[in-house]
């Protein structure tokens, strides 16, 4: 006090700053917010399509009926292939250059040489 009797002016005392409780968050700044910037979408490139093979057309089995299994003469009716010996007559054993087997009970006879 003694001093500012001496004739000193008082100088202006600068705006106390508000003190931040603790916990609380600190004040931010207000910052310019720039217009987001998009990535330039380029078009989207075709895949390079390769020419397309043409696929074989699947051989389509013929159904074997009867015939294939019998042949005709003049003199009669004659078996192609035997019957099972399992199985009983009705069922025809397959042919299998070898072998004969049978498709309903597995039973396999094969050939002489």
């Amino acid at each position: 006090m003694a001093e500012k009797a001496k004739g000193k002016k008082e100088q202006p005392q600068p705006a106390e700053k508000a003190v931040a409780k603790p916990g609380a968050k600190p004040a931010e700044k207000p910052t310019e917010k720039k217009p987001e910037e998009k990535p330039i979408e380029k078009p989207a490139e075709k895949p390079i399509e390769k020419p397309k093979e043409k696929k074989p057309e699947k051989v389509k089995k013929k159904e074997k009926g009867a015939y294939t299994r019998y042949k005709v003469d003049t003199s009669g009716v004659t078996r192609l292939r035997p019957y099972c010996e399992r199985c009983g007559p009705g069922y025809f054993m397959a042919d299998h250059g070898n072998r004969y087997a049978c498709g309903h009970c597995g039973f396999t006879r094969y050939k002489r040489v």
